[in-house]
């Protein structure tokens, strides 16, 4: 069950891989989380020391959550990959020029999971081409519509 998408990175970027990975968060985080408060469209994963990250992705503290925690919306989190998809996700980024993108936060088993994108980033003239086909199915399905 899909929390929030970010749909921009299908606009900016083109998808080569995705990954599934955990994210670790506080209490507060999953509360807002469950209540929709959450974005990810600015947001960024990294790779420090053999370990990813997940920077810019906002949550916004819910005011009942927690009263003796001072809350930081944008605060970097740590991202849980098994060890082997770390090594090549680092090797794609380092040497062949991918990014990693979050694509969607979702539920899996009750946990909150964050699908990762392996990326390359589109051209101008890439997003103009995309927007076209897109506009073209889009009146494909309207014709076939008003045909049947």
């Amino acid at each position: 069950m899909s929390i929030v998408q970010n749909k921009k990175a299908f606009h900016d970027y083109f998808i080569e891989e995705r990954f599934e990975a955990g994210v670790v968060l506080e209490g507060w985080e999953v509360k807002s989380i469950r209540a929709g408060h959450v974005q990810v469209k600015e947001a960024y994963v990294v790779v420090k020391s053999e370990e990813l990250f997940l920077i810019g992705c906002h949550i916004t503290p819910l005011t009942a959550a927690s009263t003796h925690i001072q809350a930081d919306p944008v605060r970097t989190r740590k991202l849980l990959l098994h060890s082997e998809e770390i090594r090549k996700l680092i090797g794609k980024v380092e040497r062949a020029g991918y990014t990693l993108i979050p694509l969607d936060l979702h539920y899996t088993r009750g946990r909150v999971k964050l699908e990762v994108g392996l990326a390359k980033g589109k051209k101008q003239h890439d997003k103009r081409e995309a927007e076209k086909d897109k506009d073209w199915k889009r009146e494909q399905q309207r014709l076939m519509r008003n045909k049947a």
